[in-house]
């Protein structure tokens, strides 16, 4: 059981055998990796869990503002046009190629990022000691990449690759800025999960969920279970959520990505397929609360 088990991990992690597999069917690979996960396949034609709900999203409700607001450059758009383009992170420049990338025009700090996929960011926190060789090499490669054929989210799937450098948000602590990231059903927040710790690997030290007025702590992964060190709420914190609500209202589910510095938010991102839809830290009982929170439209294909 352990060697099968060892198998079918290590050909999913064959980028060439997931993208065989995306090619057949995103399904496919979507059950695929939930079959390794969760030791069973999805249910989708009656799903009741947050994860086989944001599969069925994912796979039969292709709105094409999805892919837009998934879009980290067109994204801005979007959020100008809800007139909200006081939280949009500053931008430096956007390009097609890491070629075409002044260096010498930056300014000391920043952030350069695909807008086709996730985890793709390179933070310069001192460019005199920045390497530029191997940010452009690795830019390169992220642009290669289509994002869709790792894990089947589709919306990525029609992202035009291409790079953009924003202004680095500098609290003056030295660390990178806690993470809000407010979960939204119909145009409702339900939940914050706040990303404490984190580093230029985007990794948090720790993730606490806090209910929609951060009254309380909600028991949905095992840190905001077991952590009871206080964490006041932010005196922006009601400005997040009059955000999200505002931005998330024409999805079933989204989850908005925020920042505050110097108490001013600053937005992140839209995510609609967290963890690729398959979310291994959460509680069962997060599973079947947020999952009776989506609202399942009809199919837009």
């Amino acid at each position: 059981m352990k060697f099968m088990n060892k198998l079918l991990i290590d050909i999913f992690l064959n980028k060439r055998i997931r993208k065989l597999l995306y090619l057949i069917s995103p399904k496919i690979l979507i059950s695929y990796r939930y079959l390794l996960l969760r030791g069973r396949l999805p249910i989708l034609n009656n799903p009741k869990l947050l994860d086989e709900k944001l599969i069925w999203l994912n796979l039969y409700w292709k709105h094409p503002l999805k892919t837009i607001c998934a879009d980290k450059y067109l994204v801005r758009n979007y959020i100008k046009k809800q007139h909200l383009e006081n939280i949009l992170v500053p931008l430096l420049g956007n390009y097609s190629s890491p070629d075409e990338i002044d260096f010498d025009k930056l300014p000391s700090k920043f952030v350069l990022k695909c807008n086709h996929g996730c985890g793709f960011n390179i933070f310069c926190t001192d460019k005199r000691f920045f390497n530029f060789q191997k940010a452009k090499t690795t830019l390169s490669k992220w642009q290669r990449i289509n994002f869709s054929h790792l894990y089947g989210e589709l919306h990525y799937s029609s992202i035009k690759p291409m790079i953009l450098c924003e202004e680095f948000l500098d609290d003056k602590t030295g660390a990178l800025p806690i993470d809000y990231k407010l979960y939204c059903f119909d145009g409702l927040v339900h939940c914050t999960m706040v990303c404490i710790g984190r580093d230029i690997n985007s990794r948090a030290k720790q993730y606490i969920f806090f209910d929609r007025d951060w009254k309380k702590r909600y028991p949905y992964n095992t840190q905001s279970i077991q952590n009871n060190a206080d964490f006041l709420m932010p005196e922006a914190y009601l400005k997040l959520v009059e955000y999200a609500e505002i931005l998330s209202k024409p999805f079933p589910f989204v989850r908005i990505d925020f920042y505050i510095v110097d108490n001013k938010p600053f937005f992140g991102e839209m995510t609609f397929t967290p963890d690729g839809c398959i979310d291994p830290n959460l509680t069962q009982e997060a599973q079947m609360i947020m999952g009776d929170l989506i609202n399942l439209p009809k199919k837009y294909l």
